[in-house]
C-alpha cells in the first residue's frame, strides 16, 4: 500500500497513471483537447492533482520547451504524445537527448489519441519505442499497443541493448546500433548517407528546408543533381513513381523537402521559361536548360551516390554517357541520346 511521503514504487506510479488516463479519456470524449499544448498542460495538472498531498513528488512547471521527458516528477518522468489521427503511433524525441532531465530514472509515455474514439493510454517508454527514423536527425517512434498480444518488439530489443545503456553512449556509438538496425529492416535500402565517413561533406542539415524557399541558384543545382542520379524521370508522365527517387535524394542528401517533385522538370517555369509556343516534350526541354549544370554535377558528385542509385561505380568523365544509356531505356516516344548533350 502506497503511503504518502514515502518514495513511490513503479507499481504505485503505474497505478496512478491508470487513474490519470481514465480521467483524461473521459475529458477527451466529453470535450476533447484541441492542441498538443492543451493536452500536455492537462496531463501535468491531473498528475499534480493525484500527487498533491505527496511531498516526495514535485512536478516541474517550468521545464524547458525541449526537455525530455516533458514532465519530470522526481525519479519519474512522463513524455506526452498527442495526435488528432486514429493511431497509437507517433514520432518521438531525438536520439541525441541533449535536453535529457538527468534526475529522471523511470520514463513513461502518456498518449492522447483524439482520432476515432478518443482515448488516453500510457506505456513504459523503453517498451513503447518501436522504431528509429533515419531520414533526418534520428528520432524515435513510439507506439502504444492495444494489448500485450498486439505489441511490437521494442527497438532496443531489436538492437540488442537496454535503453538505459543506449542513452549513455555517445552519438558515434549510438549510430553503430542504428546503422545495424537500418540495414536489417532495409536490406536493399539507400543508407549511404548514414554510413560512417571521415568528412561531413554529405551530412544532413539539422533543419529540413522547403524546396520552394531556396534560391534560384540552389534550385538549379539540386535539380541537376537529382536529374543525374535519377534518370527514370524521363519515363512517361503516366508513371506514378518516376519522381520517388528524386524526393528521397533531395531529402536524405540535402534535407530538402519537395512536395511537388513533378514541377521540378515539367512545370512551365522550368521547361518553358521563355513562355513560347514551340511545344515539344517538357522533360526534354527542362533537361536541355540544365545540361551544363548536370555536367558539372557529374564531375563533382561523390561516387558512392552513383553506386547507391545506379548500382555501379562510374568515373566522372563517363557519367553523362552512362546516364544517356539509362535514360534511353526509360524514355518512350523520344530518345534522350539523340537530343541531349550533343555538343
Amino acid at each position: 500500500m502506497y503511503c504518502k511521503g514515502e518514495v513511490m514504487t513503479t507499481e504505485e506510479f503505474e497505478s496512478m497513471l491508470d487513474k490519470c488516463c481514465d480521467i483524461l479519456t473521459n475529458e477527451a470524449r466529453q470535450k476533447g483537447f484541441k492542441s498538443s499544448k492543451h493536452f500536455e498542460d492537462r496531463v501535468r495538472e491531473v498528475l499534480d492533482g493525484l500527487t498533491v498531498e505527496d511531498s516526495s513528488i514535485k512536478i516541474d512547471y517550468d521545464s524547458p520547451a525541449q526537455a525530455f521527458p516533458d514532465i519530470a516528477m522526481g525519479e519519474y518522468g512522463v513524455e506526452v504524445k498527442y495526435t488528432t489521427s486514429d493511431t497509437w503511433r507517433s514520432i518521438a524525441n531525438s536520439v541525441l537527448e541533449t535536453q535529457r532531465v538527468e534526475s529522471v530514472k523511470y520514463i513513461y509515455v502518456v498518449f492522447g489519441k483524439m482520432g476515432g474514439i478518443p482515448e488516453v493510454r500510457w506505456g513504459e517508454y523503453e517498451a513503447s519505442v518501436v522504431h528509429v527514423r533515419t531520414s533526418h536527425v534520428p528520432r524515435f517512434e513510439v507506439e502504444i499497443a492495444s494489448s500485450a498480444e498486439n505489441s511490437r518488439e521494442s527497438l532496443f530489443k531489436q538492437m540488442g541493448i537496454r535503453y538505459e545503456d543506449f542513452r549513455q553512449l555517445d552519438m558515434t556509438e549510438k549510430m553503430k546500433y542504428i546503422r545495424a538496425y537500418a540495414r536489417k529492416i532495409h536490406p536493399d535500402g539507400r543508407l549511404w548517407w548514414i554510413e560512417e565517413r571521415d568528412t561531413d561533406e554529405h551530412t544532413l542539415p539539422i533543419q529540413a528546408r522547403l524546396y520552394t524557399n531556396l534560391s534560384t541558384e540552389e534550385k538549379t543545382r539540386l535539380r541537376a543533381e537529382a536529374a543525374l542520379v535519377c534518370p527514370k524521370i524521363v519515363k512517361s508522365g503516366r508513371d506514378r513513381n518516376k519522381y520517388d527517387d528524386v524526393v528521397l535524394y533531395l531529402l536524405t542528401y540535402h534535407g530538402v523537402l519537395c512536395h511537388q517533385a513533378r514541377d521540378l522538370f515539367s512545370a512551365g517555369s522550368v521547361a518553358n521559361p521563355a513562355n513560347d509556343d514551340n511545344g515539344g516534350i517538357y522533360i526534354e526541354r527542362a533537361l536541355k536548360l540544365i545540361e551544363d549544370d548536370m555536367r558539372k554535377a557529374a564531375m563533382e558528385m561523390d561516387d558512392a551516390i552513383f553506386v547507391e542509385y545506379w548500382g555501379e561505380s562510374v568515373i566522372p568523365e563517363q557519367r553523362i554517357e552512362r546516364w544517356l544509356e539509362k535514360a534511353d531505356e526509360f524514355a518512350r516516344g523520344w530518345k534522350p541520346s539523340k537530343s541531349l548533350f550533343l555538343d
